[in-house]
């Protein structure tokens, strides 16, 4: 990697990491409260940096996301549920990893198919989405069948399962449809920008 690549590596993420930060302490600008619960908006700077700069880029600004998400469920949680699962570290970081490395390796994936470049971005932006979606939701019914979490949702033990496939369905598939939607909108015209 040469010094001016490098530079310019740098400078991205740290314009990336940047937005992240904003995203997060903005009021509605990152999580829009419905609720509970927040729609998330934050997932999509994830996708586009995974499809601009890669999956290993895309991995670093999820893990930044996730870790102000850890941190901000102790010290100024977005949501009543946040300090009941985002202290896990586990539920709060590893999924946003996985959006950059999912969407990243996805992209770079369908950009060897036939498929156009916008349609292997709007696959990979919904995978990217999903991702996060199934696997915040998937490890807070694995870490969280207790009483707490299922009281936060309105439910009990038994209908936990049932609520949060409602939260996919009302927040990752909006979640999923903006990722689709704008991903493709902001991260084709910056692949020209792209240096290899």
């Amino acid at each position: 990697m040469t010094k001016g690549r490098s530079a310019y590596r740098i400078s991205i993420l740290a314009l990336f990491i940047a937005i992240i930060i904003i995203q997060n302490f903005v009021p509605l600008f990152g999580y829009i409260p419905i609720g509970p619960l927040d729609l998330t908006t934050i997932h999509v700077t994830v996708i586009i940096a995974a499809m601009v700069l890669g999956p290993i880029d895309g991995a670093i600004i999820g893990g930044v996301w996730g870790l102000i998400t850890f941190i901000r469920a102790f010290t100024s949680p977005t949501s009543p549920l946040a300090p009941l699962v985002f202290t896990n570290p586990v539920i709060a970081i590893v999924p946003r990893i996985l959006i950059g490395l999912v969407t990243g390796y996805l992209f770079n994936w369908l950009r060897k198919t036939r498929l156009p470049q916008t349609v292997g971005m709007m696959f990979a932006s919904l995978a990217g989405a999903l991702t996060n979606t199934i696997l915040v939701l998937g490890l807070i019914y694995i870490f969280y069948r207790n009483p707490q979490v299922a009281a936060a949702y309105h439910t009990n033990l038994n209908g936990l399962l049932n609520v949060l496939l409602v939260v996919v369905a009302t927040n990752g598939i909006p979640e999923a449809i903006l990722a689709a939607i704008v991903g493709p909108l902001i991260s084709l015209p910056l692949q020209r920008y792209r240096k290899d």
